[in-house]
């Protein structure tokens, strides 16, 4: 069963009806392509980094306005979306927002169990484990603190999409 928060009244007004976010190296040509042309078809006015950031712009601060100006989010948690620090970023404002408003969050678990997510096991927990052994190669302690801030940030995070439900799916042939 689905754990949705309901669309916040249309009083107030979005750029966009939807932001996906997910990781390019797993989806972006597949899973989230298709996803991406049928919510276009609908007539949803959909955020997708590589179609709506112009070169030139700042990518961080535009992905940051495009999760905070859309109506709703949609989540493609696959298999190397931990393994991004800019996916992780992405995930804990998206639920910042989410906690602070009545949009719509639907995770998707793209090949990858929404248990793992929980518990922060299999593929989840190796890719926890790649930026811990990352940030601690820091020298900068004040700089290290930081990042290890952001880590817990980023469990947390995962943790509450999890709980969330989703669309759990699994990797079948043709899939």
């Amino acid at each position: 069963m689905l754990k949705l928060k309901s669309l916040e009244s249309s009083a107030q007004k979005y750029s966009y009806d939807v932001f996906l976010s997910f990781s390019g190296a797993d989806t972006r040509k597949t899973f989230t392509d298709h996803l991406y042309n049928a919510l276009i078809n609908e007539g949803l006015i959909t955020f997708r980094d590589d179609e709506e950031i112009e070169k030139g712009e700042s990518i961080k601060s535009e992905l940051e306005n495009g999760i905070q100006q859309s109506r709703s989010w949609i989540v493609v948690f696959s298999k190397n979306y931990a393994f991004s620090s800019w996916c992780l970023d992405e995930l804990v404002l998206i639920l910042e927002c989410s906690n602070n408003s009545k949009r719509l969050l639907l995770p998707i678990f793209y090949h990858v169990d929404p248990s793992d997510v929980r518990k922060q096991s299999g593929c989840i927990s190796e890719a926890i484990d790649h930026h811990e052994e990352k940030f601690k190669r820091e020298v900068d302690e004040t700089k290290r603190k930081n990042m290890m801030d952001k880590i817990e940030r980023w469990r947390t995070a995962l943790t509450q999409l999890a709980d969330l439900g989703g669309m759990p799916l699994p990797n079948v042939a043709d899939g």
